[in-house]
């Protein structure tokens, strides 16, 4: 789907295609152009809702709107900097609303591309200041930031993953990615002993249980 806008076109490619479209500078993003955006990752948000087992979590223009401009802004600065530097933290700013569920899963449409993104900016300048602002805002959507290196072991995950739709798909994230350094983490560990249950080998044969567990009952997905 091409709109001749380059904020649309880099969120429909990316999505779509998983590749991006770099531009001459840094444009602008119109209101119109918000409200199409909020309308087209409602749709998308209605589509993925079936992985959700759940109805009851309502799609968040705020901060899907937020996350989009995030991403296009990422992107583009990646490769453009030019008279942009000076304008990273109003370009990249925090998230102000109410971060809830619907505000996170809303958010993730965009931000689980980021830590691509990350990665992409090391490779060229590991002091860059837009990877610390990036990182930071995947520390607090840490979800979109499963694939990402960031410190969030010291979080309260017995609270974090206490709404059972959440718990659901941020185990399924961890596994699907095999991200080690999370399923390792005591509490996840023992949730996703859990969820594999007698066939835990065919699920992630190479993960390590916590020894505590192994005579625990098992019950299977």
């Amino acid at each position: 789907m091409e709109t001749k806008s380059p904020f649309l076109d880099t969120l429909f490619l990316l999505r779509k295609e998983e590749c991006i479209t770099i531009f001459a500078d840094v444009k602008q993003i119109s209101l119109k152009e918000e409200q199409e955006a909020a309308e087209y990752f409602e749709t998308e948000f209605e589509k993925e809702r079936l992985e959700f087992l759940s109805d009851q979590i309502p799609f968040e223009k705020e901060a899907a709107v937020w996350a989009a401009k995030i991403l296009y802004y990422s992107v583009q600065l990646y490769l453009v900097r030019e008279n942009a530097a000076k304008d990273l933290a109003k370009l990249i700013p925090e998230f102000n609303g109410k971060l809830n569920l619907s505000a996170k899963l809303s958010a993730d449409l965009s931000l689980r591309f980021l830590p691509q993104i990350v990665v992409a900016l090391k490779n060229v300048d590991t002091d860059d200041p837009l990877i610390a602002l990036l990182e930071n805002i995947l520390k607090q959507f840490h979800y979109s930031g499963i694939e990402a290196d960031i410190e969030v072991e010291h979080l309260n995950w017995e609270e974090e993953l206490k709404d059972t739709t959440y718990r659901k798909l941020y185990l399924e994230r961890i596994v699907d990615n095999k991200v080690y350094r999370l399923a390792e983490i005591p509490y996840i560990n023992k949730l996703l002993n859990a969820e594999f249950g007698w066939y835990k080998n065919a699920f992630w044969k190479e993960l390590k249980i916590n020894k505590t567990q192994e005579n625990e009952p098992r019950d299977s997905i």
